[in-house]
């Protein structure tokens, strides 16, 4: 049976090339084969809610019968992880992907309570073979200390850093194919 990859988009416009729409027609023509890829629209993403954007994630992963791996672009990355770390979650997650997410409440500039992780967040975690972190140095939109902040909260995470990727991830990600399809993802 094929393992579910689960994307959740960023925040913002997210028809034809803008938002995350390029990167997840990326993985459905890089991994489609060997995974069941979706990812569902989350409402009003130009004015996004967490409440509202979390049950869309519950009901995702209630249809699940097999474990997933979950991908979570910019705000999308935000929500897994205080999802994760605030809600029960009895699906099997063999590997979690942030990528380019804002930490928020980290500086003046990123003030949302609505999506801020609780202290201490790492420890609410559950078990998830594999985390990673992906972030551009060049990102415009989320700055590289946030990824920095993830990474020293979650040490034991593979980090990927880019020079040149920007916040959208819009050149190909053979970086991110080869992670999820790795061996030693699968549980």
């Amino acid at each position: 049976m094929k393992e579910h990859v689960l994307f959740i988009h960023s925040a913002g416009p997210q028809d034809g090339e803008q938002g995350s729409s390029r990167l997840i027609a990326y993985l459905q023509k890089s991994i489609s084969s060997d995974f069941h890829f979706s990812s569902p629209a989350m409402p009003d993403p130009e004015n996004p809610s967490y409440d509202l954007w979390k049950n869309v994630l519950e009901e995702k992963l209630s249809e699940l019968k097999s474990s997933v791996i979950l991908i979570g672009h910019s705000l999308g990355g935000s929500v897994l992880l205080k999802y994760l770390t605030e809600e029960f979650c009895d699906v099997s997650i063999s590997g979690l992907f942030v990528m380019g997410s804002p930490f928020w409440g980290l500086d003046k500039d990123w003030q949302y309570k609505e999506f801020e992780l609780t202290d201490n967040f790492e420890t609410r975690l559950p078990s998830i073979s594999q985390i990673y972190l992906y972030h551009s140095r060049n990102d415009d939109v989320v700055p590289f200390s946030h990824f920095e902040h993830y990474a020293y909260k979650l040490p034991h995470a593979q980090k990927r850093i880019f020079e040149n990727h920007g916040h959208l991830f819009q050149d190909d990600l053979p970086e991110l194919v080869h992670d999820i399809k790795a061996k030693n993802l699968k549980i």
